[in-house]
């Protein structure tokens, strides 16, 4: 199955200008622009992925390549990175377009409200605005996701999937109380040797570090993992870190209760992000809602090994709804 997928699914990586800030986007499947399609040629529906921190959306290509097989290639299944997380290659073309109004009001882009109105600007610039979505969220994304259907009721989402949401009291998980001295006051102390270690190193040397890396992994990537490597995507992740510690503390209740009827939640049970305590919490608030437990152990970043498995449930839970369309 993975090498079928590896070798017959499209992906097209673009870089384009959103909110003035590269972003790396991957879509897979043969449709790469849909403004400007035909409409008889045109998919009914997106499949749209926001990515956990760091948001380097070249991790997710075989999630979203089996996704997209599993729902019988239909549907196109696009990939996009955060703000401030990818750099285009030098050779490697950056695509402008006429961007969101609001988009030029945006500011602290690379922090969490800016990451916000970086995928609504994006969502409301490069679909049309007829074509459905379904947004699927992972850790942090689930939280973005949310806020894209808080902020952008007009867009017609009809599905959300938020894979192991860090949407509460991020501070207070076992990770999060690791991560929070590191992130909120630590990182200051690691941006000048860390830029002055990896900045200078030319690009061949990232390339075979990043090789050797994944290779040590057992993990295979068709695009660049450079990003990974790279001082300025590093400092963003570690800046949207920090506020994720601090901002996201509360349930959106609110939010969830209005779009109740859309949402799946898929909680881990060996998920130190998201303990399984906030799972119940989320049961015994929302006792209607589909709020699904892991009976796989599957592990928070499913993108690596489980992305297969992740991507079969995914595909099952859209069944119905992708019937009707």
């Amino acid at each position: 199955m993975d090498s079928e997928i590896k070798e017959e699914i499209p992906v097209h990586e673009e870089f384009i200008l959103c909110c003035g800030i590269e972003t790396q986007v991957l879509k897979c499947g043969p449709w790469t622009d849909l403004i400007n399609a035909q409409i008889a040629n045109r998919p009914k529906l997106l499949i749209f992925i926001i990515p956990g921190n760091p948001g380097f959306s070249a991790f997710y290509v075989p999630f979203a390549k089996a996704l997209y097989s599993s729902t019988k290639r239909r549907f196109p299944v696009w990939v996009i990175s955060h703000a401030g997380h990818a750099l285009a290659p030098k050779d490697k073309k950056i695509l402008t377009t006429s961007d969101d109004p609001n988009a030029q009001e945006i500011k602290d882009i690379y922090g969490l409200r800016g990451q916000v109105e970086h995928k609504l600007a994006f969502l409301r610039t490069h679909v049309p605005k007829e074509m459905k979505l379904v947004v699927i969220g992972h850790s942090i994304g689930c939280y973005f996701s949310l806020q894209v259907l808080k902020h952008a009721p007009e867009l017609p989402v009809i599905r959300s999937f938020l894979l192991f949401p860090t949407i509460e009291r991020m501070s207070e998980s076992p990770n999060g109380k690791l991560a929070t001295p590191l992130l909120c006051w630590l990182r200051y102390a690691f941006y000048v040797p860390g830029y002055l270690l990896l900045k200078p190193w030319p690009e061949k040397i990232k390339s075979l570090v990043i090789r050797m890396l994944l290779r040590r992994m057992n993990l295979q990537s068709e695009f660049s993992f450079l990003n990974i490597l790279e001082p300025f995507c590093l400092i963003n992740a570690a800046y949207l870190g920090s506020q994720e510690m601090m901002e996201v503390v509360k349930r959106d209740n609110e939010t969830i209760k209005e779009h109740l009827s859309k949402l799946t939640f898929y909680y881990g049970t060996i998920d130190a992000w998201c303990p399984k305590e906030y799972y119940e919490d989320m049961k015994k608030d929302f006792p209607e809602g589909d709020i699904r437990l892991c009976e796989k152990k599957i592990p928070h970043d499913f993108i690596l090994y489980f992305y297969q498995e992740m991507a079969d449930m995914v595909a099952d839970w859209l069944k119905d709804d992708l019937s009707k369309i």
